[in-house]
This record gives C-alpha cells, sequence and structure tokens, in this order.
C-alpha cells in the first residue's frame, strides 16, 4: 500500500510507541460505549420476564423484542462500517452513541409492544454502528506490542454491562418497583452512560493513519498525533502530503485473500454470537428451567451471579494474556473449551436438574467464551484488513455475528421448549465446533504490526507466536 514518508513516521510511531496517556483516553472513549451496548442488549433479558406478566406474548412475539436489536445491529454495523471508510471514522464516531440514548429513551416510553419493538431496532443500528469504529480506532492508535491488550480492553468493558444489567435489575426488583414501571426503568437508564460519551467521542481526533493512509493528508496526520498525544510521541514530525490509498466494496468482496478473511472472521463471529447472545439474552429461561420453582428476583440473583463469578473473570484474563497467547490461538482453546462444556450438559444424565452442578460447568463455558472467541471474534477483524477498508470488513463481521445472535435469541425460546435445555446445549456443543474449525482459515496477526498483519506480511517475532498452523 503506497504511502508517505509522513504516514511510515505516523505508523512507526504509533506501533513502536510505549503505552501512554493517550491510549487511556481513546480506550475510555471506545470502551464506555461497549459498556452501554452490552447493558442495552442483555438487560432486555429479564425485562422480557416482565413484559410476559404485563402482555402475555406469544413466543414468537418475545422472540422479536430480544432480537430486534441484534438483526437491526447488522444494518448499523454495514452501513457505519462503510461510512466509516469512506468518510472517516470522526465522520460518525458520537452518531451511534446519540442512536443509543435517544432509543433507550424511547424504548422506555413505549405504549405497547409494537412500539418496544421498533425502538429496539434503531437502538440496535446504533450499537451495529459502534462496534466497527470503536475497535478501529483502538486498534489504528495502539501499538505493536499492546494492540491485542488494548482492543480486548474496549471490548472488556461489555463484562461490567453484562453484569450491571442484572444488578440494576435486582436493585429495581428488590426495592418493590411496580413490574409494569421496572421494566420501563431497565431499559430507559441505558441512555445516561450513551448522553456521557458523546461528548467525549465528538472531541477524538480522526485516526492519523487512517489521515494518513487513506487520505494522503501525512502533515496533518503527523500535527494531530502531536496534538493527541500531547508530546508524547515524536516520531511522526513533518513531511510533504503522500499517496492515498482507496478499497472499493466490490475489490474486498471479490479478491480471494480478503473472502477468505471474511469468511474466518464474519463465520466464526456468527456461530460465536449464535451460542453466546442464546444463553446469555435467555439466561433467565434457562435458570428458570433448572429451578422451575425459583422467582424473579432469585433467578436474576443466579444470573448475575453467573456473570460475575465466571463470565467477569474471563474478560479480564482475555486482555491481560491475549499478546501473549496468541489472538487465533485463544480463539481455537475458547471454542474447544466451551463445546466441551455444552457436551456435557447435553449428555451428562440429570445434570440439568441439580442447581450446582450445572451452574459450575455452564460458568466455564461462560469464562471460555470470554476468554477466547467472544473477545477475539471482535479483536481480529480490527487487525487482519488494510486500513482503507478496515472498518468496513469489521462492519461485516460484526453484522454477520448479530445475525447469528438474531437466531440464536430468537429461535432459543422455541428449541428449549422442543428439546429442552439437554438438546439446547447439545446443539451449542456443535456450533462451537464448527467455530473452532473456522478459525483456521484466519492467520496469527500477534507480533506483527498493523500494517503487517493486515498485509498478509510476516514479522521477525510470528513464528515463535504462531505454533498452530491449519
Amino acid at each position: 500500500m503506497a504511502k508517505g514518508v509522513a504516514g511510515q513516521g505516523v505508523a512507526e510511531a504509533l506501533n513502536e510507541a510505549p503505552l501512554g496517556r493517550f491510549h487511556l483516553r481513546v480506550l475510555l472513549t471506545a470502551g464506555t460505549g461497549f459498556f452501554t451496548d452490552a447493558y442495552d442488549l442483555f438487560i432486555i433479558g429479564v425485562a422480557m420476564a416482565l413484559l410476559k406478566e404485563e402482555y402475555h406474548p406469544s413466543v414468537f412475539v418475545i422472540g422479536l423484542v430480544g432480537s430486534t436489536a441484534l438483526i437491526a445491529a447488522l444494518v448499523g454495523a454495514t452501513i457505519f462500517g462503510r461510512i466509516a471508510d469512506i468518510f472517516g471514522r470522526r465522520a460518525i464516531y458520537g452518531l451511534e452513541a446519540t442512536l443509543m440514548a435517544v432509543a433507550a429513551v424511547g424504548s422506555a416510553l413505549s405504549p405497547n409492544l409494537v412500539w418496544l419493538i421498533a425502538w429496539r431496532f434503531v437502538l440496535g443500528v446504533g450499537i451495529g454502528g459502534d462496534y466497527p469504529v470503536s475497535a478501529v480506532i483502538m486498534s489504528e492508535y495502539s501499538n505493536r506490542k499492546d494492540r491485542g491488550r488494548l482492543v480486548s480492553m474496549v471490548f472488556s468493558m461489555q463484562a461490567l454491562g453484562l453484569v450491571t444489567g442484572p444488578l440494576v435489575a435486582l436493585i429495581i426488583l428488590a426495592a418493590g418497583v411496580p413490574h409494569d414501571i421496572a421494566w420501563r426503568l431497565m431499559l430507559g437508564l441505558g441512555a445516561l452512560p450513551a448522553l456521557a460519551i458523546i461528548y467525549l467521542r465528538r472531541r477524538l481526533p480522526e485516526s492519523p493513519r487512517y489521515m494518513s493512509q487513506v487520505q494522503g493528508r501525512d502533515a496533518e496526520a503527523a500535527v494531530a498525533l502531536r496534538t493527541y498525544t500531547r508530546e508524547e510521541l515524536t516520531a511522526a514530525t513533518r513531511a510533504s502530503s503522500g499517496s492515498r490509498s482507496r478499497l472499493s466494496l466490490r475489490q474486498l468482496v471479490t479478491t480471494p485473500r480478503y473472502l477468505m478473511l471474511l469468511a474466518g472472521t464474519a463465520g466464526s463471529w456468527f456461530l460465536l454470537d449464535y451460542t453466546f447472545y442464546g444463553n446469555s439474552i435467555s439466561s433467565p429461561l434457562v435458570l428458570k428451567s433448572l429451578a422451575p420453582h425459583a422467582g424473579l428476583i432469585e433467578d436474576t440473583a443466579l444470573t448475575l451471579l453467573v456473570f460475575s463469578l465466571f463470565a467477569l473473570p474471563g474478560y479480564v484474563v482475555a486482555f491481560i494474556n491475549i499478546d501473549r497467547i496468541g489472538h487465533r490461538r485463544l480463539q481455537f482453546i475458547g471454542f474447544a473449551v466451551m463445546a466441551m462444556a455444552f457436551l456435557a450438559i447435553g449428555v451428562i444424565p440429570k445434570i440439568t436438574h441439580e442447581v450446582l452442578p450445572f451452574v459450575v460447568i455452564f460458568g466455564v463455558s461462560y469464562f471460555f467464551t470470554e476468554f477466547g472467541p467472544n473477545t477475539t471474534t471482535f479483536v481480529l477483524p480490527a487487525e487482519l484488513y488494510p486500513v482503507a477498508a478496515r472498518t468496513t470488513a469489521h462492519g461485516i463481521s460484526a453484522g454477520t455475528g448479530k445475525v447469528g445472535a438474531f437466531v440464536g435469541t430468537f429461535t432459543f425460546p422455541l428449541v428449549l421448549s422442543v428439546l429442552g435445555l439437554s438438546g439446547v446445549m447439545l446443539i451449542a456443543a456443535f456450533t462451537a465446533c464448527l467455530g473452532f474449525l473456522v478459525t483456521f482459515l484466519l492467520p496469527e496477526p500477534s507480533g506483527r504490526t498493523l500494517e503487517e498483519a493486515s498485509q498478509g506480511e510476516r514479522s521477525a517475532v510470528e513464528p515463535a507466536m504462531e505454533p498452530i498452523s491449519a
């Protein structure tokens, strides 16, 4: 990919920069959005139990309430991802948070389920748009050594949203708030973090890599980098304008190398989200199937316990170790253990009727979902594509993942009622095995600069990072 001397200087300065305050600022700006995404997506699982009491919807309608935001995320991820490659990352950064804030309030004020489904669609468009831009912004500001850690730390903010949702629900329910008001509070509170980050996002400058390598604005990229990092980097200083580089959508989807990468990043994300969102959003239904006589507060508390003891540590262990283990290798590990855990639940007699062993094994599957593909499917598309198509490809991958999430969430209640908990877990085990196989389509980007990883080049440290090969 042709670029000017300053473009090289900007990339080299970022690739070799030690961790600094500017990394933390980007991390906070991108990560807070992911907290909001997770809260909004997963709080609907608890709210659905209350909606069923108030409206007595059919299984089809309750499936739509839980999954509409996910299919809408496909729209947001693909559209916003493409716009960010054409007009720049900053062109939409903050717009998606505005959509989330407005839609959260609209959801809380919905007079009926039709309006709720409509507002959840708008919410999903905003959430989908947040995926590619947040991931790529962090990736393009990261250095070579810590890129996986930084991008996965953005994603790990999902863990806080995952835990905060049931915690907020538990507080509201324990306070005795009437159920017809409680679900509105749960959904409406999602607007608060979204509103809080709009200001931060609008202050973030355009990605220096995008400015230099796509727009050919090398000198401006160097100035923006120095200004934003407050002189922490000095390698990118002066040069004349460089060459512009563009990659059309047609080129992306017709080039064999990119097609194989898309099959790997989008395919593994689809398979992961089918299982993860089906289990997570429908976790109250799973636990109700396990303990049918427990009340809503007990089910919500058990959901919070599983998320806190297993999912949250998985995110933390993932971002601490991802660069040491390798990004692709971590995905292999996660899918493998997930498959074994789901298989154990599906085949061990009577385990679905025993709370403690079920929760432990189900919790292990959650840990390795986070310490594995739920993190890596977010990280890998932000590394493996060239800067001119990076948010487009990440958006396609994330959108495809949310199609899997939609299918899993929409069909989960029906499959659970027909096949029971054991049958659901056997399907999840098969899906995790497919995810393991699809991962072979991807290269290992750990240890490479972003430019090497996206161009398929090998770095001097790569052989030590990738003993597993396809």
